[in-house]
């Protein structure tokens, strides 16, 4: 009989007091695995800018910029300058 009284005196952890912290327990566990998930998801993008593989509008990748006397030929060809015009703007951009 003194084991059975000693046995309920020290409790399982089980029966209406097995939390030991009351109902909040129900409400602090999912806001900590959200705040956690969210921690681990921030923490990938970070690294994945850092490694550079979601790097938006890098300077590194930038195609090469026309010059001048490239969007001439260009206006030339489309035919919106004539011949006299391109002779005279590329004399301007030579100078």
């Amino acid at each position: 009989m003194p084991s059975t009284v000693l046995a309920q005196q020290q409790g399982t952890g089980y029966g209406p007091h097995m939390m030991n912290g009351g109902w909040h327990g129900w409400f602090l566990g999912p806001i900590m695995m959200i705040v956690f998930i969210s921690v681990a998801v921030v923490v990938v993008v970070l690294l994945l800018r850092w490694l550079g593989v979601l790097s938006h509008g890098s300077p590194h990748h930038q195609p090469p910029t026309k010059t001048p006397l490239d969007i001439l030929k260009e206006r030339l060809a489309r035919g919106e300058i004539d011949k006299e015009e391109f002779e005279e703007r590329r004399r301007i951009i030579d100078q």
